[in-house]
């Protein structure tokens, strides 16, 4: 997962795009970069780390224009190096700058097309970089010697033909302008906002409403999906519904647990998304525990927040924060390794003793996915004085790998997988657990002004909804996603950095 977004203003646009980073950086604590430009000259800033660690007065000072693109990243599959931090940039034709949320199912098919067959250079195993190769590739081959806004989308509808999986795009083009485009199925978020100054109108896209929020940008709509948008350099928006038909099955894990609770996703709202999970998690436990042994309910921050307090109210239990976050440790989901996740809970989270001592306690999180995160903090609560441990999950068991831009685990890794709810309940050291059914979740999400009936559930249901995903790709998948080979690449990256320093 990854946060985007682009701009065109009327006045220098590096400070804007900075801030907009800093907003989405929940959704990527590994590299972040920003590309402008300025006349005919691009500009661009990259590193690894956090978006305030990257970004320095005397960088800031050389990111110059009026239009740019930003992207902040976490470690997917294949993407470990600081030199895949985007946005990405090639020379031909024009000069085009991309960044990139999600993950192409087809992304190595697209690679040996583009270097046996369209003799174009790959410098690194993102599947970004492949998706901008591909659409540098078709401009080239569609447009003329000054392309128009009629050749841009012309080559966007090839970038859509044949590019398969879950993406949300911005691309800076030199002398045109800013481009976002969103997978045919919807999957990853991409949305528009507007701000008219004295000066004329300034356009926004970016991965989340908050984002827009905060630059006082007013939400206009989301990108549909297959449709692609350019906001030329005079300020003039243009828009072209690249795939029509398209099925809008937006990624139901965003609403779980990627975005902030005070986006709008879809014309969704997170927060209100979470408060209903809460509601049906209510109502399953009491249905399943009609009396139950419960002296407080406890979220574990930050997701589950909104989820515990409705549950709370709804069973008629006391709400308590039980938990303090040190709040500069990072998301450990989006950590790369077992070993840093696990290392990383007991830093992150402290129990308050006075809310657990010799109470029954209900532990609520948005999800579990490899349980390791659970039974930490289920031991931290034992630890605190709790008699009694109930864990809930807003979310239901995550039994399969997600494959469209979310680096969950492989099958192996996954607890749900392979394990029964009391086995699992006895793996993370609960006395009793409940997890969130997936009809209600999908319940949860819906929303009548959203018009959206179905949404990728993969990593619950198994069923991938690009239609492409075969058992082949999995196992694939798991050979390049196991925290064992990740580890060894990350060291042999190390090493090879050593070696040139050297």
């Amino acid at each position: 997962m990854c946060g985007i977004v682009g701009i065109v203003g009327t006045a220098p646009v590096n400070h804007h795009l900075y801030e907009a980073l800093t907003v989405l950086q929940h959704r990527g604590q590994d590299a972040a970069g920003i590309m402008t430009v300025d006349g005919g000259a691009l500009h661009v800033r990259k590193d690894a780390g956090l978006v305030r660690d990257v970004f320095q007065q005397r960088h800031m000072l050389q990111l110059e224009g009026n239009a740019g693109i930003g992207h902040v990243r976490y470690p997917t599959a294949g993407s470990d190096s600081v030199d895949e931090a985007q946005p990405f940039y090639v020379n031909a034709p024009f000069g085009i700058g991309l960044g990139h949320n999600g993950n192409l199912t087809n992304a190595g098919e697209l690679a040996r097309a583009l270097t046996a067959e369209e003799h174009r250079h790959l410098n690194t195993g993102s599947d970004s970089e492949v998706l901008l190769n591909v659409f540098a590739s078709e401009l080239q081959r569609a447009s003329a010697a000054q392309p128009g806004v009629t050749d841009l989308f012309g080559a966007l509808e090839a970038v859509f033909r044949r590019c398969r999986g879950g993406y949300a795009v911005v691309a800076l083009v030199v002398g045109h302008g800013v481009i976002g485009f969103r997978d045919p199925n919807g999957i990853r978020p991409l949305v528009l906002g507007r701000r008219d100054t004295s000066r004329g109108s300034e356009w926004m896209l970016a991965s989340e409403s908050v984002a827009l929020d905060m630059l006082d940008f007013t939400l206009v709509r989301d990108v549909a999906p297959g449709e692609a948008v350019l906001v030329d350099l005079q300020g003039r928006l243009h828009a072209r519904q690249c795939v029509p038909g398209a099925r809008h099955t937006p990624c139901i894990f965003e609403y779980v647990y990627f975005a902030r609770p005070d986006s709008i996703i879809d014309n969704i709202s997170v927060h209100k998304a979470r408060m209903r999970m809460g509601e049906k998690l209510a109502d399953k436990i009491a249905r399943l525990y009609p009396d139950p042994d419960i002296d407080v309910v406890i979220p574990i921050p930050d997701t589950s927040r909104t989820s515990a307090l409705q549950l709370a109210l709804a069973l008629g239990l006391k709400y308590r924060e039980g938990f303090v976050k040190n709040r500069y440790i990072g998301r450990t989901f989006i950590m790369p390794g077992q070993e840093e996740r696990r290392r990383s809970v007991r830093g992150k989270l402290n129990a308050i003793d006075l809310e657990f001592r010799g109470r029954s306690v209900l532990l609520v999180d948005d999800s579990i996915v490899r349980g390791t995160t659970s039974a930490q903090i289920i031991e931290l609560a034992r630890e605190a004085g709790a008699r009694r441990v109930g864990f809930a999950s807003a979310a239901p068991p995550v039994r399969f790998p997600n494959v469209y831009g979310i680096d969950m685990p492989v099958a192996g890794e996954l607890i749900a997988a392979g394990h029964s709810d009391e086995q699992i309940t006895g793996l993370i050291g609960a006395d009793w657990l409940v997890y969130q059914d997936l009809d209600d979740l999908v319940a949860a999400c819906r929303h009548d002004d959203a018009r959206i009936t179905e949404f990728d559930t993969s990593c619950f249901s198994g069923h991938y909804v690009t239609g492409d995903v075969t058992p082949e790709y999995l196992t694939r998948l798991e050979r390049e996603r196991s925290d064992g080979i990740r580890a060894q690449r990350r060291l042999d990256l190390q090493g090879g950095r050593t070696a040139r320093i050297g």
